[in-house]
């Protein structure tokens, strides 16, 4: 029985990747026309109005077509195995950089201690497990809010902790916060897809770390990821 569900899910997930696949010209197509009436000078309020719109929804649909194909290749274990060396505290200024605008257009006050830390990984899939995590920050975060992140290193362990100071989560969405298509506030429906934790799970899990949750007394939640530290001469398959 067991077999026969795991036999489903992966026929499901094969048939959601090929449509996801097929959907990426199209949306090309529709994401360059409506940016080049974008900048049409001619039209009208309520025309430019629409096109963001448009190049808004897109670029969502975009994001979740891309995220699905990921998902797929991790869980089909067809991502070649690529180990390197990077600094994780340069990465994630990268992550805090690339997402600046959402959180300083909300007036954040974002503090970042990160120790000088190298590892050995998968240096483009964890780039979205930081994008994935400071993004939720911002986005559930409210105006004029706090986030704190945290970089540290223990013998055993590489800890990176993302702690906002918005709504928390109840405990029945603790549970199922990392499935699938699971999206814990309705409020915010539109502005995600339900895949990014499920992937920063799934990503950690190939580095043989993992993620973990939990609501703060004084408000918020706090996110932490737990890296085992790899030495250079260890083989391990991440």
């Amino acid at each position: 029985m067991v077999k026969e569900l795991a036999a489903t899910e992966t026929l499901q997930m094969d048939f959601v990747s090929n449509v996801s696949h097929e959907f990426k010209t199209p949306i090309s197509a529709i994401d360059g026309y409506a940016t080049l009436l974008q900048g049409n000078p001619h039209l009208t309020k309520e025309q430019t109005e629409y096109t963001d719109k448009i190049i808004y929804n897109v670029r969502r649909l975009s994001g979740l077509v891309s995220n699905i194909l990921l998902l797929s290749k991790i869980e089909n274990q067809a991502i070649p195995v690529r180990k390197e060396k990077f600094r994780l505290d340069e990465q994630i200024r990268q992550a805090i950089l690339a997402l600046e605008t959402k959180w300083a257009e909300k007036e954040i006050d974002l503090e970042a201690e990160l120790e000088n830390i190298s590892y050995i990984g998968n240096e483009t899939l964890l780039m979205h497990v930081w994008l994935n995590l400071i993004d939720n920050a911002a986005k559930f975060s409210p105006r004029g809010g706090s986030i704190r992140i945290r970089l540290t290193a223990s013998e055993q362990n590489i800890l990176v902790s993302v702690r906002d100071h918005g709504c928390g989560i109840s405990e029945p969405e603790l549970k199922r916060i990392f499935e699938k298509f699971y999206q814990t506030d309705t409020a915010h429906k539109e502005e995600g897809n339900g895949l990014g934790l499920a992937l920063a799970h799934r990503i950690l899990l190939i580095h043989h770390g993992r993620i973990e949750v939990e609501n703060c007394r004084t408000g918020g939640c706090r996110f932490l990821v737990i890296l085992p530290v790899i030495k250079e001469n260890e083989i391990l398959a991440i």
